[in-house]
């Protein structure tokens, strides 16, 4: 399957395959931004002396900076230049996980984290019209799902590496977060001259023509405003987002705990499985790539949401021996993600035209506003009520993302509007 849509890529014109294996490969380090502490949540409960909530409350920082800075790097990239928005924010985030490599106290670390987040905001707001104006509409689900492909290696890539660097003589979890910084830092220096070099303006210009500066500053927000709100679909579509996200994050975060307070495995190995939760789930968003494809994204969407409801109400019961559970969660990691691509599609789709990075920064808000509600909330009711029933809300919260699913298929007439473009 990775074989294939990769290759379909490889084979088409060559700013093509660099718009999409560059912007795949931000994604893959935008996204191990995203998962620094969960493998080593246990071990900061220690070194500064905090609960699980509080390093929860670390987690929501970063997506609420990440949040707070979408609409404004969306409006940098629809209105002056993508390269430049991308640049700014993939420099960011490396300094930010540098803060948090040498950070001194825990105050230090939530300060590393906002940076992170600030910086994490500007990527899809930038990645998506890069890749929208780069590739032709009949191979867009593929290279989207290729997108998300780097993503999903992008989760799964600090579990096993802080697991390899800290299990090393006299290196610890420090020298892990370090070397992601640095390799961080060195990737926002090879795209943005990259880009800035072999990208036409046809890709990298804005999709909106008059910048508006003439026009007062107010009249502008409320411009934004109302262009937001005349997209209700779209707002439909984010709060889908939020719901799932939730889950998501839920899940992301505190599967290790969950693995080594039910079952007693060892740190090392929990951190294997949420690798191959994220591996799993790499094979996950190319298969919805090819499905979304084929038909509708609402029905691909569907499926992903019930699976996963399923999956994690049986895990939640710890009825199963502790082998089932992991296979379980590999499972769960695909499943959960087949519905990656099909939204990417679907608000590529809704988007009005010349607003497809602000829909995209709206629809990613909702991503965001969960990953920002997931840790605190969670950590706390695991410190108040235990891990197992922690889990048993996950599948409830996937449950409700399901019944928004087929409201929004019903709202939009999914099945007769938004068809698959037939392939050539």
């Amino acid at each position: 399957m990775a074989g294939k849509a990769v290759g379909n890529i490889l084979r088409l014109p060559r700013e093509i395959v660099i718009t999409v294996g560059l912007i795949s490969g931000s994604q893959f380090v935008n996204h191990m931004y995203l998962v620094l502490l969960p493998p080593i949540l246990t071990i900061l409960v220690g070194e500064f002396e905090v609960s699980l909530a509080l390093l929860g409350i670390a987690l929501g920082v970063q997506a609420l900076t990440n949040t707070a800075f979408q609409l404004p790097f969306g409006y940098l990239a629809d209105h002056y230049d993508r390269t430049i928005a991308l640049g700014l924010s993939s420099f960011l985030g490396a300094i930010g996980v540098l803060i948090v490599a040498v950070s001194p106290s825990f105050r230090w670390l939530v300060v590393g984290q906002a940076i992170i987040g600030i910086g994490v905001a500007g990527h899809h707001p930038a990645h998506y019209p890069l890749l929208t104006d780069a590739t032709p509409e009949s191979i867009r689900g593929r290279a989207f799902s290729v997108y998300n492909f780097g993503g999903m290696l992008g989760f799964a890539a600090p579990p096993i590496i802080i697991t390899a660097i800290i299990t090393l003589p006299g290196l610890t979890w420090r020298h892990a977060i370090g070397a992601l910084g640095f390799v961080g830092v060195a990737y926002a220096v090879i795209i943005t001259a990259v880009f800035s070099r072999t990208l036409g303006r046809d890709i990298t210009e804005p999709n909106v023509t008059d910048t508006g500066r003439s026009g007062e500053f107010l009249d502008r927000i409320r411009t934004e405003l109302r262009t937001l709100v005349a997209g209700s679909e779209i707002l439909v579509l984010a709060l889908l987002a939020l719901i799932a996200s939730t889950a998501n994050w839920a899940l992301s975060s505190y599967t290790v705990v969950f693995l080594t307070e039910i079952y007693e495995i060892p740190l090392e190995q929990a951190n294997l499985t949420l690798t191959g939760l994220f591996l799993t789930g790499s094979v996950g968003v190319l298969a919805g790539g090819s499905l979304t494809d084929r038909f509708s994204p609402t029905p691909v969407m569907f499926v992903s949401f019930i699976g996963l409801t399923v999956l994690v109400s049986v895990i939640a019961t710890s009825a199963a021996p502790a082998i089932v559970a992991i296979g379980l969660l590999l499972v769960i990691g695909a499943v959960r993600s087949l519905e990656g691509p099909a939204r990417d599609i679907l608000t590529e789709r809704l988007s009005a035209d010349g607003t497809v990075g602000k829909s995209f920064a709206v629809v990613t808000i909702g991503l965001m506003l969960g990953g920002t509600i997931a840790p605190p909330m969670f950590g706390y009711l695991i410190d108040q009520f235990g891990v197992q029933e922690a889990f048993f809300v996950i599948a409830a919260v996937a449950a409700i993302a399901t019944a928004v699913t087929v409201t929004m298929a019903l709202r939009i007439d999914a099945i007769s509007e938004l068809t698959p473009i037939p392939r050539d």
